[in-house]
């Protein structure tokens, strides 16, 4: 049985080993001439990276963190529920992207429906609005440092690659959601302190000065329509230069 089997071994390492071929030959070796196979795996990529699609290139990032800090500065931190914070910020960032995603529909999707373009184009007419729109929001500062830092040389805005402007693009949505946030917690911060200091004033030291604002944050909020406010700073927000 051991001579069978060192037998076996020595044919198997004597056997010619097939040659490397392209990236061609082992798509076709591994779904054969159907190519509807590819598609369907290019499309479950596409829904896997979706989420982090619409984190990278879309307002949704600067949304949902003003919408924690609202949470915050209200001493809620349950109300409303991350679902409905999401849900909020998707809905919301749909209506932010919606001439976007419409120039991507008309330009870009419909003509690679009707086989007018290839995938390249398609990928190529759809990054164009989304470009633009990254490039309305984000910082001189931030994309000087991310150009910097790549040492790639750029000679104008078209030449930026993706890889720089993505980043760029997402540092500037991070700092101007705080620069909001900031603001929102303003005058809940005054309603604390006011709060704080007639308790200590009453001598009422060991009761918590949160479970007391916290009536009078939610009785200001509904009565300045706080969800009106919020949302229209966040969409007046991002700018859209012609």
């Amino acid at each position: 049985m051991l001579v069978t089997a060192v037998s076996g071994v020595t044919a198997l390492a004597a056997a010619p080993v097939p040659a490397t071929g392209t990236l061609n030959d082992i798509v076709t070796t591994l779904f054969g001439e159907n190519t509807q196979t590819i598609d369907i795996v290019i499309l479950l990529t596409i829904l896997t990276l979706l989420p982090s699609i619409v984190l990278m290139m879309t307002g949704f990032t600067r949304i949902l963190i003003v919408l924690s800090f609202m949470r915050n500065a209200l001493g809620m931190q349950q109300t409303p529920p991350n679902q409905v914070l999401i849900g909020l910020a998707l809905f919301l960032t749909l209506f932010v992207m919606g001439p976007v995603v419409t120039t991507v529909y008309n330009d870009a999707y419909i003509p690679f429906t009707r086989q007018e373009i290839n995938q390249e184009e398609f990928i190529e007419l759809a990054m164009e609005p989304t470009r633009k729109f990254m490039l309305d929001q984000v910082y001189d500062t931030d994309m000087s440092f991310f150009v910097s830092m790549s040492r790639e040389p750029i000679e104008d805005v078209d030449s930026i690659p993706n890889k720089v402007l993505i980043p760029a693009f997402m540092t500037s949505e991070i700092k101007r959601a705080f620069q909001i946030g900031f603001f929102i917690y303003v005058p809940f911060i005054v309603i604390d302190m006011v709060v704080a200091s007639t308790l200590m004033a009453m001598g009422m030291m060991m009761l918590p000065p949160a479970m007391i604002s916290l009536p009078f944050k939610v009785l200001l909020f509904v009565l300045v329509d706080g969800w009106q406010l919020v949302i229209g700073t966040v969409i007046k927000s991002f700018r859209f230069i012609e």
